[in-house]
């Protein structure tokens, strides 16, 4: 049983769960950025990457067909997660 923050390296989330026995379960929660950030010299934000590597991370698991999910807050963190630890408490 592993209950933990994924990697932070853009390789290692896939490194560490693609491979070996289809045994994990995976929750991948995400959510709005409260301050976009723009990536300097770049036509895009901060925002726009993390999503980017979160759906990528997600994708990885989903085509290696394991168990996940994928549960998206919005930016109202405190209201989201006291939504969503009511929906587990009725599983």
């Amino acid at each position: 049983t592993c209950l933990q923050f994924g990697p932070r390296f853009l390789h290692s989330t896939g490194q560490a769960y693609k491979g070996g026995t289809n045994s994990g379960v995976f929750l991948q929660i995400t959510s709005e950025d409260a301050i976009d950030l723009e990536v300097p010299d770049q036509k895009y934000t901060f925002s726009v990457v993390k999503s980017a590597q979160a759906r990528g991370d997600f994708q990885v698991l989903v085509d290696r067909e394991r168990r996940a999910l994928r549960v998206h807050l919005s930016r109202d963190l405190k209201t989201a997660l006291s939504e969503l630890q009511d929906a587990f408490g009725k599983v």
